[in-house]
């Protein structure tokens, strides 16, 4: 214990720790990046702070491996290692000490980045559960694997050019992992999401209804621990015998590990997004807190979609993972709603109405990859109807990118309606209806009789 104190006063240990703790802060606050974005945002939620944390050791790992090759060739620039051989202790002795300070330092840095996001979640009323619990354990247990992976490889290579290609070449291998993971579409597959995974970093978060499989978690534990002990046992081997020994943990848990990882990393974190609901109108548990304000709404919504033939019955919540991002269940008797879609994440309280009866109570058909004119006429078709019904024409939220363009067609299309017989207009907009339930056809030609 006592040289563990000395390391810890006098190693390179303490700077690294708060290198960590400083670069990950610097990133969280200095840009205007992702981790600060929309209902995913890193101080949201318990998940979203885990992964976001995870998601910055593409940065801060390769500085951990860097750091950890500056402490391993400590003896080296002392000019020590021949002196400390002589000597009785035995050299695991003498590693575990300068090891253990490292791996202290690190796992208190990393713990603290997240404690901080912790906090705001806290601050913020986030839904607790457990899923950020395996996430944050194997994020600390890769920066251990990262500090002594490059304390090890220093040992064995001793060069003063050792720390600096060690933490670029982690570097480029983390981004380009990391970009890799988890595929929005499978013809883009460059690497299986298997090898991906062996990544100490996470992707970004998408959804906040996404949890990281248990799988991935489990081998990425089982491949981190053999990256820590072999990187332990290249820092405390004195023969080439010992150093080739070292290297059959990384071996053994890579071969345990990559059966078990996952195709996926990501699935429906099935707690947060059990169904709470008040009469017709159900939320997830995540968002149990907006259902007394959301109910009332949703309600009026169901009373004013109810002068359709068939109107929908229910409003219901629809998480669902992000590889299943186009998957919205469209059914006559329930309106979906989706809080981390472009609707409903942009639509303050005072829009949920709209929002709600936008299409005769459908989901919105577009997608990224469909041009800004369809875009727009579904755009004036919704805004219409959603004016229909309430009595005020205002741009929706979701379609921000294109308000300009579909306010005039909107408003043309809410007039020709309003000047047809009552039974008439109700026809129209059942027709816009059926064309927002299967997304075949065009919505604003469906509303105006094909005039527009």
């Amino acid at each position: 214990m006592k040289a563990l104190r000395v390391e810890l006063r006098r190693s390179v240990a303490p700077w690294a720790g708060l290198v960590l703790v400083g670069a990950a802060v610097t990133l969280l606050y200095s840009l205007s990046a992702p981790w600060w974005k929309g209902l995913e945002a890193w101080d949201e939620q318990w998940h979203s702070a885990a992964q976001w944390v995870r998601f910055l050791l593409v940065f801060l790992w390769p500085m951990v491996v860097g750091a950890g090759a500056i402490a391993g060739m400590r003896d080296h620039r002392a000019g020590t290692e021949d002196l400390l051989a002589t000597t009785a202790r035995p050299a695991w002795q003498r590693a575990a000490a300068t090891a253990g300070a490292l791996a202290c330092c690190l796992v208190v840095a990393y713990l603290l980045v997240f404690a901080l996001g912790a906090t705001l979640v806290v601050t913020h009323g986030g839904y607790f559960h457990l899923a950020w619990l395996p996430i944050t354990a194997v994020g600390a247990l890769a920066v251990v694997a990262g500090g002594w992976l490059g304390m090890g490889v220093a040992r064995v290579f001793p060069s003063v050019l050792t720390p600096p290609l060690l933490a670029l070449s982690s570097l480029i291998a983390l981004v380009f992992l990391t970009v890799s993971q988890d595929p929005v579409s499978e013809p883009e597959v460059v690497v299986p999401n298997q090898i991906t995974l062996l990544s100490p970093a996470l992707g970004a978060m998408r959804n906040v209804y996404d949890t990281v499989a248990t799988a991935a978690n489990t081998g990425q534990a089982i491949w981190l621990t053999g990256l820590a002990l072999t990187g332990f046992g290249l820092y405390a081997a004195a023969t080439t015998r010992l150093r080739l020994l070292a290297l059959v943990p990384v071996v053994v848990s890579a071969t345990i590990a990559l059966p078990l990882l996952p195709a996926r990393t990501f699935v429906l974190n099935e707690a947060a997004s059990a169904a709470v609901c008040r009469g017709n109108v159900c939320l997830s548990r995540m968002r149990e807190s907006t259902l007394d304000a959301f109910a009332p709404v949703a309600e009026e919504a169901l009373r004013l979609l109810a002068k359709l033939p068939d109107p929908p019955k229910s409003v219901r919540e629809v998480p669902y993972p992000t590889q299943n991002r186009d998957g919205i269940p469209r059914t006559a008797d329930v309106v979906p709603v989706h809080f981390n879609g472009d609707a409903f994440e942009l639509a303050t309280p005072g829009d949920w109405l709209a929002e709600l009866v936008a299409g005769g109570g459908t989901p919105t058909c577009f997608n990224q990859f469909d041009g800004n004119e369809k875009i727009i006429r579904e755009a004036a078709a919704r805004t219409a109807v959603a004016a229909w019904f309430t009595g005020d024409l205002k741009p929706l939220p979701n379609y921000r990118l294109v308000r300009s363009g579909a306010a005039e067609p909107a408003g043309r299309a809410l007039a020709a309606l309003r000047s047809l017989p009552a039974d008439e207009q109700l026809t129209r907009v059942k027709a816009a209806r059926e064309v927002g339930l299967s997304c075949q056809g065009d919505q604003l030609a469906a509303l105006t009789g094909g005039t527009l």
